[in-house]
């Protein structure tokens, strides 16, 4: 599961997991965390989710990190924004108004780039990550978050056996192994496989889906 894997998908269109709305276990829960206006959140592996505006609204200033310069010239060109593309560091960076784009290797992205990151948000990134790769994701992300950090956590839950992924299932007790040392608690968790007819017809016999909020200790 490489970057090429990934560039690819977008230069195909083979973008499936993209939606033309906020995700609704967003709007439902990110009040969950109680982040004060002026709050810096990541949203890592962002693609070009409708999500970021929506933080954005709520008062919040908006990081997204995506490998894929497509992916995030298309966020800018579709939502009429007005972000200019820059070199930094090792990264191409785009900003606005309380939002900065960072285009480039994630693990690249260190507490230089990011500053003081409150909290975060993953809808797409852990479920994108086969599992040698999963470990490292959470402990580079830990390293750059400021105490007290809060995460809203989403996955699926499924037999791997059943279908190859990405998206990968992530069980419960892989993201508590994962947050060791953090507050991990479910907010929501529900059998989904009736609103996702394409991992039906792949012969998929249950899709669980969670929603965590994850609290530093």
């Amino acid at each position: 599961m490489d970057a090429e894997f990934w560039r690819e998908r977008w230069q195909l269109g083979e973008i499936g997991f993209h939606k033309s709305r906020a995700n609704p276990l967003l709007v439902r829960w990110w009040s969950a965390l109680a982040m004060k206006p002026g709050a810096t959140v990541l949203v890592p592996l962002c693609g070009k989710t409708l999500d970021m505006l929506w933080l954005r609204e709520q008062g919040s200033a908006v990081v997204g990190a995506e490998l894929s310069r497509q992916a995030l010239d298309s966020f800018i060109e579709e939502n009429g924004l007005s972000c200019k593309w820059q070199d930094s560091d090792g990264f191409d960076v785009a900003a606005c108004s309380e939002l900065t784009l960072y285009c480039g290797d994630f693990f690249a992205l260190g507490a230089t780039h990011l500053g003081t990151v409150n909290a975060v948000y993953d809808r797409a990134a852990l479920i994108a990550l086969p599992p040698p790769m999963r470990q490292q994701y959470v402990s580079h992300l830990r390293e750059q978050l400021q105490a007290g950090w809060k995460m809203l956590l989403i996955t699926l839950d499924y037999r791997q056996s059943e279908r190859p992924g990405p998206p990968f299932s992530v069980p419960d007790t892989e993201v508590r192994t994962l947050f060791s040392g953090c507050s991990v608690s479910v907010l929501q968790e529900a059998q989904v496989l009736e609103e996702h007819a394409v991992f039906r017809d792949q012969g998929m016999t249950s899709l669980i889906e969670r929603v965590y909020l994850i609290e530093d200790k």
